[in-house]
């Protein structure tokens, strides 16, 4: 198993998710091999839970990553589970077009770049 598959799959496991049940993990590699993991965190205003991808996303700006190169989601669903939208457009403005590893708990698992996600995506060089 990829190493950033099995972060994301140990990040799953702290999730807090007691109104869906619908636990994700993720984990993002920098340039210099560092993995930083995210998990969902739910809360009864579901406004403002944030997924597991954002939450990876924030926790690597703040801990100063550098260069994002590769990011890993994993949640317990039939297929790989893309991310959100929402989570996709963070992605792409942190990462650029990078390798989205996605797995589920069957260990089914498949790599897809972000901007095959994101077509056409919005980002800095429209402002």
């Amino acid at each position: 198993m990829h190493p950033l598959i099995s972060a994301a799959l140990a990040a799953r496991e702290r999730a807090h998710a007691p109104y869906s049940h619908f636990k994700v993990g993720a984990a993002i590699e920098d340039e210099t091999g560092r993995i930083f993991t995210g998990c969902n965190v739910e809360n009864a205003s579901y406004g403002l839970s944030l997924c597991a991808e954002r939450v990876a996303i924030f926790k690597a700006v703040s801990e100063g990553a550098g260069k994002l190169i590769r990011v890993a989601v994993v949640a317990d669903t039939p297929s790989p589970t893309p991310p959100c939208g929402a989570c996709r457009q963070i992605l792409w403005e942190f990462m650029g077009d990078v390798p989205l590893l996605l797995a589920n708990l069957s260990g089914q698992h498949e790599t897809v770049q972000i901007g095959a996600m994101l077509p056409r995506a919005f980002d800095a060089s429209f402002l």
